[in-house]
């Protein structure tokens, strides 16, 4: 049964569903609870708790939503040993994610600029469906994109494209350990050669910012942030490779289960033993699709600094953080007292680690990790920062976005792009899209309340509020 447990907590109990070995546990307030009894979101919480080995609970973020076989805003945890790798439970996008970079611009001082910079971003880097080579973009050796699967974003750097204090602020300083090109297909690998350095589609964007409102001042402060100045925030992934390692892995699983005699609820919670050859070799694909989404944020800040540098020739755009969203990661954890190595996966999840935490950057050491959590199109993004209280009762984790209430499809039918634009623009955002249906279907409508989502995140205590962001410029695939 689902019953609530506490102030923004729900509980699945194991009688929910036969089969479940442990507990689920959603964050939500009464509102956002009902949207994940609208679909199948339950259900996959439930699914979840009926894997082997897990440790702690299936858990789910408030802007959990439906999808394959794991719902979006889903972690867990299983044991690093004995436990179980799901590239289901990681998704199609892996080391989907967000970035931000700072200014010491205003928002004054960029206001009538916007639209010629607007236009500039949307020349400047590729989005929409199968983003291919324009004039200035890399073309891959397969070679090349060899080295990329391996170092991540320190490729990107040491090739010039950013700064070496960039790698500090990102993530495992942009690079996954333990991958292996041979592991990812030709065709994983031939759908990358052209896509370094883009968007692509869907819920990816590139928006100029600044930052309206500010909760935590030693927080923002400590992450260069101030009201009235300028951000801008990279939302994309591995692009095409990172989907067909997804798909390349999942076909695998799949097809291997009988041989391992494992059985499911649910076919596309398909798994392998962590010390499995095939649980290994997707490890090290998926790796390697990381370091592929890490070095594609690190090329496209690069062209949104050659942009923002015709208009501010002495502005850097320095990196706050890069953090990703779909990743499954092996971590030290405490869990009833004891010390715990899990494999952590996280599916439209954000990592929100305290103060302390000897994976965070040096000069953020005594404040907590930057947790970015990106709106919808023309609503506000915001920053938090990683408590305590996620390390006891997330494995460290927190909500990665609003999470969709709506398909896409229907998002098309209920508005026209035209009739989009017209909104946004009366909000004061200029948006520039690679397609009109690209547009509608990203509609704010088609989303839930982000403010509502971090507001939970919030007074769960699974991450802290620093700042809001509200958009100026936004660009789309």
């Amino acid at each position: 049964m689902l019953k609530k447990i506490g102030d923004y907590r729900y509980m699945l109990t194991r009688d929910y569903k036969p089969g479940m070995n442990t507990e689920g546990l959603i964050f939500a307030d009464d509102e956002l609870i009902e949207f994940m009894k609208a679909d199948k979101t339950l259900e996959q919480i439930a699914n979840a708790a009926t894997l082997p080995n897990l440790v702690g609970r299936s858990l789910a973020m408030p802007d959990a939503h439906q999808g394959y076989g794991f719902c979006i805003g889903a972690v867990v945890a299983a044991d690093a040993i004995e436990g179980f790798v799901s590239a289901g439970a990681v998704g199609y996008d892996i080391n989907c994610g967000v970035r931000l970079l700072r200014s010491d611009i205003s928002y004054q001082d960029i206001s009538a600029l916007l639209p010629k910079i607007a236009d500039s971003l949307f020349q400047a880097v590729p989005s929409g469906t199968g983003s291919t080579v324009k004039p200035g973009m890399l073309k891959l050796s397969m070679q090349t994109l060899n080295e990329v699967l391996v170092n991540g974003a320190s490729w990107g750097v040491e090739k010039g494209f950013g700064y070496q204090e960039d790698i500090l602020h990102i993530e495992e300083n942009g690079r996954i350990h333990g991958a292996d090109p041979s592991n990812v297909s030709q065709h994983a690998k031939e759908r990358g050669l052209l896509q370094l350095g883009t968007l692509g589609s869907g819920n990816h964007f590139l928006e100029v910012q600044y930052v309206a409102e500010i909760f935590d001042r030693e927080a923002a402060e400590t992450f260069g942030l101030r009201k009235g100045l300028v951000t801008v925030m990279i939302h994309t992934g591995s692009r095409g490779l990172g989907h067909q390692v997804c798909s390349d892995y999942l076909e695998i699983m799949q097809d291997s289960m009988r041989k391992y005699k494992i059985s499911v609820v649910d076919r596309e919670l398909a798994y392998m033993p962590i010390s499995s050859p095939e649980g290994k070799r997707y490890l090290s694909a998926a790796a390697a699709a990381a370091n592929f989404a890490f070095a594609n944020r690190q090329l496209v800040t690069h062209q949104i600094r050659s942009v923002f540098s015709k208009f501010f020739p002495n502005e850097k755009l320095s990196v706050v953080y890069d953090i990703a969203h779909n990743m499954a990661k092996f971590e030290e954890h405490v869990y009833n007292g004891k010390n715990v190595r899990v494999l952590v996966h996280r599916k439209g999840a954000t990592r929100s680690f305290p103060k302390g935490h000897p994976t965070i950057p040096d000069d953020y050491r005594l404040i907590g990790q930057p947790v970015l959590i990106p709106g919808s199109m023309g609503t506000s993004s915001y920053v938090l920062v990683g408590t305590e209280s996620a390390m006891k009762e997330t494995f460290g984790s927190s909500c990665h976005g609003a999470g969709r209430r709506m398909s896409r499809n229907k998002a098309k039918k209920q508005m026209s792009a035209d009739h989009l634009m017209r909104i946004l623009a009366e909000r004061g955002i200029i948006a520039r899209g690679a397609s009109k249906s690209g547009l509608t279907e990203e509609m704010p409508d088609a989303y839930k309340d982000v403010s509502r989502v971090v507001e939970v995140v919030h007074q769960a205590g699974i991450a802290r509020k620093v700042a809001q962001l509200k958009p100026l410029a936004v660009i789309k695939g």
